[in-house]
């Protein structure tokens, strides 16, 4: 089942105004895939809960899609949380998926630069993304949670992917998530609060475990809720110093927590970058390579193994 989203008016730039440029390469592949998308249908959404997600019962009106000048879209108003696949080719795909939760202070989610861009660039060198769209619990008049209902979708969205995971050439223990911002706080609480899954359940879903397999946290929202024990996934941490003190600084801590717990991690720290720099085509600041640092992070901790 798909969604088609109600578009709505033309704002100023997107939330996090402060992104910085990247590199050529992957401005040249942005570039590439964005001219691909043009020519092609956008990839089709898939819901979580094709009868409807647990505490959205009565909420049916659509989605919110606001665009900027730029082209770079938030969207609001989610009551059929979703993810969208981004496949790589057959022949390139390195058997790992990512679960790309974008920011916006749970308030909207900023889907291009912390969403699609991320997403494409994934998919282009062999690894699944999702991008997922998750209930706001601080949007105006919400009744909806982070750790109940933002948390929630997460859980059932990494299901979701190991339940098909042989039909999209994915490993099912390379499974992770990446978040921005708020999108980071879901990542987070979704890695410390999972279970392995009720081999008795009736919803044959709930009998997969909804662990994530790593996480990756780029500028995370409230760094003091993330607290690492022993069974924590193996951690990517990326930031800039000159965001603002609870992210700059509590990523340092969460850092030294993830070691305390003996648990693998990896963190970047930029010089420059503010927040909300995600994945902008642009020019060359050394901020915008934490991608490709990322990738280096799966390859070195084995999480890149296509699928026989």
């Amino acid at each position: 089942m798909w969604m088609k989203p109600v578009r709505r008016s033309v704002i100023e730039p997107a939330d996090h105004p402060h992104g910085s440029p990247f590199h050529m390469k992957t401005y040249l592949i942005l570039l590439s895939l964005n001219a691909a998308l043009q020519a092609a249908d956008p990839p089709a959404s898939i819901v979580l809960w094709p009868n409807g997600a647990p505490g959205s019962e009565g909420k049916n009106t659509p989605e919110i899609v606001q665009t900027s000048a730029s082209g770079e879209q938030r969207v609001s108003n989610i009551h059929q949380p979703s993810i969208t696949p981004y496949l790589p080719a057959k022949d390139k795909a390195s058997g790992a998926a990512v679960i790309v939760a974008p920011g916006g202070g749970h308030k909207m989610l900023c889907t291009t630069h912390e969403g699609s861009n991320v997403a494409e660039w994934l998919a282009a060198h062999g690894i699944a993304a999702f991008m997922l769209k998750y209930r706001l619990a601080e949007e105006p008049g919400s009744t909806y949670t982070v750790d109940r209902d933002a948390v929630g979708d997460m859980h059932r969205a990494i299901r979701l992917i190991r339940s098909r995971a042989s039909e999209w050439g994915i490993n099912p223990a390379a499974v992770g998530v990446m978040g921005f911002s708020a999108g980071g706080e879901v990542c987070a609480i979704s890695s410390m609060n999972f279970d392995k899954g009720n081999p008795v359940a009736v919803e044959p879903l709930d009998r997969l475990s909804d662990r994530p397999d790593f996480q990756a946290l780029i500028y995370p929202g409230r760094t003091v809720r993330i607290v690492p024990f022993k069974d924590s996934p193996p951690a990517f941490l990326a930031a800039s110093a000159n965001d603002r003190k609870d992210i700059s600084e509590g990523l340092l801590k969460v850092y030294l927590d993830f070691k305390t717990a003996a648990v693998p991690v990896e963190l970047h720290l930029y010089s420059s970058g503010d927040h909300g720099f995600g994945l902008r085509a642009g020019g060359a600041a050394p901020v915008n390579a934490w991608i490709d640092r990322f990738y280096e992070w799966l390859q070195d901790r084995k999480f890149l193994t296509p699928v026989k």
